[in-house]
């Protein structure tokens, strides 16, 4: 998530038009053509389609839908999108928590910040430096009804919790012949997020987990995606 909007805010250096800038697609795939894009001459941003050409290839995305009738609009970043979203799983669920490393500040992205100011420190709250733990305890709660919003802080720390997100989260409805399950379990981490952060920070291993039958991998396209889908 974060790193598609790196790339787009580059592209600003690369594409001077303002009125073509802001047709610039802003799906992961398209994304990434752009970074092609931004040490490339070939640069064609195209408003009816909403596509990059670049050495000859072209990028298509589905352009933004227009929201220009709708009340009650609120401008929003991603992490304010996100913030948004967890308050409202907050208000409308007694059952949900939210917890992972310094989340109970507020989180390295600011993503929870103020929430447990308003909710409490029972449903919003840190955990020790353990992503298993973390993992661990999102499936024992949603297995008892809850729903459960983890984070892990940076997605290069989910290698320690695979064992209980492939073994255990994505096969517990399978292995109990559907008689029970964690479907209650939302696990959010932001991929490529620091790019001087070397190979602790700055890796997307979403690929492992997408491949991996039971558990959806969802990658927002935007502020408005990442709050809906959350």
């Amino acid at each position: 998530m974060l790193s598609a909007c790196r790339i787009l805010k580059r592209v600003a250096t690369v594409v001077p038009d303002a009125a073509a800038l802001k047709n610039v697609p802003r799906s992961l795939s398209a994304a990434a053509a752009v970074s092609r894009a931004a040490v490339s001459d070939n640069v064609d941003v195209q408003e009816e389609f909403s596509s990059v050409t670049t050495d000859g290839v072209s990028w298509s995305s589905i352009p933004e839908p227009n929201y220009d009738g709708f009340a009650n609009k609120t401008k929003m970043n991603l992490f304010t999108a996100i913030n948004s979203a967890m308050q409202t799983a907050l208000e409308t669920d007694p059952s949900t928590v939210i917890f992972g490393e310094d989340v109970g500040f507020g989180g390295v992205f600011r993503c929870s910040t103020g929430l447990r100011d308003q909710f409490g420190s029972d449903r919003v709250f840190n955990t020790p430096l353990s992503e298993t733990g973390i993992a661990g305890f999102a499936i024992g709660y949603a297995a008892q009804g809850g729903t459960s919003v983890a984070e892990i802080q940076f997605a290069d720390y989910i290698f320690p919790a695979l064992d209980q997100l492939v073994n255990e989260m994505s096969k517990f409805r399978y292995r109990s012949g559907n008689q029970w399950n964690c479907g209650g379990v939302t696990v959010r981490t932001p991929v490529g997020a620091v790019g001087h952060g070397g190979h602790y920070h700055s890796q997307s291993p979403e690929a492992y987990l997408a491949h991996t039958p039971g558990l959806v991998v969802v990658m927002p396209r935007g502020p408005r995606a990442a709050k809906g889908l959350l």
